[in-house]
């Protein structure tokens, strides 16, 4: 039977990658156990420090490092985690943050339900100069809504001076 633990090890090793048999994790992955499982806390173990564990452990010329290989890091990285803790009850800690566990977001991205166009014409999410192109029910100001318009009133098309010719700057 596998423990809890290896349960857990195989989960994430096999995460995002269909074709592996959960015996060997990459990098990656280990990095992800370690962030999603809390071993990984940003103060005493960071992620610099997760690579340089797994690259400690990892036979030479290796790629992914093994279940025992694992139990290795784990021992290497639960004394930085479990500061004062005896080894033995700093490994129990580490483990129990893991065992159990399997990756998040199995699916990773998740389709947002609401069609498109409802994201598109809910006036609430513009911002800037583009939220002034609806009115407050959130209606379309239309043309008005866009900024310059410009009146092409001068004897040129384009020109955009019509009646200044009299007025000083």
């Amino acid at each position: 039977r596998m423990s809890a633990l290896e349960t857990a090890f195989r989960k994430f090793a096999m995460y995002g990658d269909t074709a592996a048999t959960g015996n060997d994790m990459t990098g990656k992955n280990f990095s992800k156990m370690c962030k999603e499982c809390g071993v990984m806390d940003g103060k005493a173990v960071t992620s610099t420090d997760v690579d340089i564990v797994f690259n400690k452990v990892k036979t030479k010329g290796a790629r992914n490092i093994t279940f025992a290989e694992f139990q290795q890091a784990m021992k290497e990285l639960c004394g930085k985690r479990f500061k004062g803790k005896s080894p033995e009850e700093a490994l129990q800690a580490m483990y129990a943050l893991t065992e159990g566990k399997e990756p998040g977001n199995v699916g990773v991205t998740k389709a947002t339900t609401a069609g498109g166009v409802d994201r598109l014409t809910d006036t609430r999410k513009y911002t800037g100069s583009h939220k002034e192109r609806f009115d407050e029910s959130g209606k379309g100001k239309g043309m008005a809504g866009r900024e310059n318009l410009n009146n092409n009133t001068g004897y040129v098309g384009a020109y955009k001076g019509a009646n200044t010719y009299d007025k000083k700057p």
